[in-house]
């Protein structure tokens, strides 16, 4: 977007095979300015003339404009379809895909395109995106004045051992899974093969989840992930561990090698090699108190003082000790228990083994609301959620938050409840979440202005409550340009998006703000009607 808003010069995306440019592409031409025109270029393999004759293609101007095809006729074509663009306030962007396979002689030519300027600015933005190549490419002395004239340039690394764990997770809640279906040592082994290549932790996953399936399994193991590797690139692959294990047999063989020898040596040579390391040791005196690096050294506080909490089951730990609260309840941080706590808040029941939670909330007229999110996006929702948490070591932990303060969080970890602080929270949780809600149907969707029927109605007679406004035009079924006017006023008191749709989002916070006495709320928040009223 830089490249497109900005003028002059050059912008340069590289990356490795698989890192996802092509998909960069289409985001970006999917959210393209209305004053931009887009030549996009995807097989660079060209010469000087015939790069210009697609450039022309791109921009819609007829290879008849142009009858005797000499570079010049072209050039001056395009330079007055440029002026004419750039009076009438539109950018024209030039983007190359595979930028690597471009000839010098070619890129000599786009460089030669950039000269076509007014006294203010560049008349053709250039976006050049290719493999890690193209930057060996622009390094190269004869190319020096392209390389000058890059004004941006960005690499697209692989992804984290951590990053890799996140993206297959949030591919599954995207699709709507609820539970970690591959396993740690599946995320690792994943990580392993793929190296953090985003289109080859696709195919790997997809091969493993195939197999799975095939096989009946709800989670997917490390093994299935190497049987799945080793079809995906038709050879063998050894276990992450492998290279380790083999390192770690060096070590020993060569440690036992130098033992045997040590074993062998004479008498008179080991003594007289101790000898002569204790003549040739200094004298070192140790420090009565071991010394610490600066940024290790934590403070002890002053005083702690402990004090009985009238619940007995609540107990306050500090924010460091959240990390071994994970660790300590481990066995109680599954789908199953998290499901059973968060149902139980609503009190309706959850059966470990058979359907998965969101299934059985269905059937006691319940909704999942599964996405990614922020604090501040549940504080508004404000219903109890399960929160998807990782330690520094990647495990997965799902955790049930029960009340949000403003600056501390009550959770459940396994059969315990602890108050943290949401500083602590935050460098565990990245924002996966899964809520639940209680819709008026069970036919859940977007409402939007022009539609009609009984969920309009409903709508409508919610807002009116919530409001406080009398009920009289609740036999309304139309979503008119009053009920987008209620709906707005609802979403900009509630600090959500305001579209004038009653999309989830809208829905779920609307069920927050009208919940009965009995029903779970985070947090306990006065009345909206006042201030709904006054504005």
């Amino acid at each position: 977007m830089y490249g497109i808003n900005e003028a002059g010069g050059f912008i340069q995306l590289t990356g490795e095979v698989g890192t996802g440019k092509t998909t960069i592409i289409r985001s970006l031409l999917s959210r393209t300015p209305q004053n931009a025109e887009i030549a996009l270029i995807l097989n660079p393999r060209l010469s000087s003339s015939e790069f210009l004759l697609s450039l022309c293609e791109e921009l819609g101007m007829a290879a008849a404009d142009n009858p005797d095809g000499s570079a010049k006729d072209v050039v001056d074509l395009l330079n007055r379809y440029l002026l004419r663009a750039h009076a009438q306030g539109r950018r024209v962007v030039l983007i190359v895909d595979e930028a690597q396979n471009l000839d010098p002689a070619v890129l000599e030519q786009i460089r030669l395109l950039t000269n076509l300027e007014t006294e203010t600015q560049k008349l053709l933005q250039i976006i050049l995106i290719g493999q890690p190549e193209l930057r060996r490419l622009l390094a190269r002395e004869d190319l020096r004045q392209i390389a000058q004239r890059v004004t941006g340039r960005y690499h697209l690394d692989p992804l984290t051992r951590r990053e890799t764990a996140a993206y297959v997770r949030h591919r599954l809640r995207v699709a709507g899974a609820t539970a970690d279906i591959f396993t740690h040592g599946a995320l690792h082994e994943i990580y392993h093969v793929s190296r953090g290549i985003p289109r080859v932790i696709n195919i790997i996953c997809d091969r493993a989840l195939l197999g799975a399936y095939t096989q009946d399994l709800h989670q997917v193991p490390a093994s299935l992930v190497r049987r799945a590797s080793a079809e995906v690139f038709d050879q063998n692959v050894a276990p992450s561990w492998m290279p380790l294990a083999l390192s770690a047999l060096a070590v020993l063989v060569l440690a036992g090698s130098g033992l045997l020898l040590w074993r062998e040596l004479p008498a008179w040579r080991r003594s007289s090699a101790a000898d002569t390391t204790a003549l040739a040791a200094p004298v070192r005196t140790l420090p009565t108190t071991p010394t610490v690096p600066g940024d290790l050294i934590t403070p002890e506080p002053a005083a702690t003082k402990t004090s009985a909490s009238t619940e007995s089951a609540v107990t306050t730990e500090s924010a460091p000790h959240l990390a071994s609260l994970l660790a300590a309840n481990r066995a109680g941080t599954d789908p199953d228990t998290a499901f059973a706590t968060l149902l139980s808040l609503w009190k309706t029941t959850y059966t470990p083994g058979k359907l998965d939670g969101c299934t059985q909330a269905i059937a006691q007229g319940l909704r999942c609301l599964t996405q990614r999110g922020s604090l501040a996006q549940l504080r508004q929702l404000n219903r109890p959620a399960i929160l998807i948490v990782n330690d520094d070591s990647g495990t997965s932990y799902q955790i049930v938050l029960r009340q949000l303060g403003d600056d501390t969080a009550l959770l459940q970890i396994g059969e315990q409840l602890v108050t943290v602080n949401l500083s602590e929270l935050t460098r565990y949780w990245f924002g996966d979440f899964v809520l639940l809600w209680h819709p008026v149907s069970n036919d859940v969707r977007d409402l939007s202005a022009g539609m009609r029927g009984w969920q309009v109605r409903q709508l409508r007679a919610q807002l009116d409550h919530w409001s406080g406004a009398a009920t009289g035009t609740g036999a309304n079924d139309e979503y008119d340009a009053s009920l987008v006017q209620l709906v707005e006023q609802f979403q900009r008191a509630n600090r959500l998006q305001v579209d004038g749709i009653a999309g989830i989002e809208t829905q779920v916070a609307l069920d927050s703000a009208l919940a009965t006495p009995d029903s779970p709320l985070l947090q306990t928040r006065p009345t909206q009607q006042a201030s709904t009223r006054g504005s």
